[in-house]
């Protein structure tokens, strides 16, 4: 396999468990409008679109409106840090590489991403942070992925592309980076294939344990 020396990640489902707090934010907005709360299994199978497809997806196309999203979005401002944490080997893996040589690939909103990574203290892990509203388009376009790669003066063939969802396998593929699918999060792959396969946080330590890998 080719050398690996920089590393792009998806965060929700990648890097952190936040299914409890987007389905308490979710479930706030259903019942404000007179609806059923969804249960977290549900909610997982929905994430990784983006917000605006998240929200239509736990109301209906019926019942959604613009004005849903942003209630939604300010809903889980409030409540983005009430049980989200990193999955277990995450830090450890973070903390045994260089930032210079790391991303955050995003389709979650800049400033809520910004937010969560400070209230985890993992913001200094990362030269790079890129939102699902910083470019023009988020994931599955390679752009997003790209734009991170040029910032971080990186040969996408030197990087990878780690995430949970095909959205994340699109893009780093489109970028022409490797692509890690972690099978654990809360997505699916789509039926592709990808360069490494982490089935648990714990793996990913081992796949890419430090600066010096191959």
């Amino acid at each position: 396999m080719k050398n690996i020396n920089y590393l792009l990640f998806d965060l929700d489902g990648t890097l952190v468990d936040s299914v409890p707090d987007l389905t308490l934010s979710l479930n706030l907005l259903r019942g404000e409008l007179n609806r059923s709360p969804l249960l977290e299994e549900q909610v997982s199978r929905i994430v990784g679109d983006g917000v605006t497809v998240l929200v239509k997806r736990a109301l209906g196309e019926d019942l959604y409106h613009p004005a849903h999203r942003d209630r939604f979005l300010q809903l889980y401002d409030e409540h983005l840090l009430d049980h989200t944490v990193c999955y277990a080997g995450i830090e450890e893996l973070l903390s045994s590489h260089s930032a210079e040589q790391m991303a955050i690939v995003t389709n979650k909103p800049y400033q809520l991403t910004m937010n969560l990574l400070a209230g985890l203290n993992l913001t200094r892990y990362f030269k790079m942070i890129v939102g699902g509203d910083s470019y023009a388009e988020k994931k599955p376009h390679p752009l997003p992925v790209i734009k991170a790669l040029e910032d971080m003066g990186a040969d996408p063939k030197q990087a990878v592309m780690v995430g949970d969802h095909h959205t994340d396998l699109y893009a780093g593929r489109g970028a022409g980076a490797a692509t890690c699918f972690c099978a654990y999060g809360m997505g699916h792959s789509d039926g592709l294939t990808s360069d490494f396969h982490a089935e648990r946080p714990t793996d990913l330590l081992q796949l890419f344990p430090g600066p010096s890998f191959d």
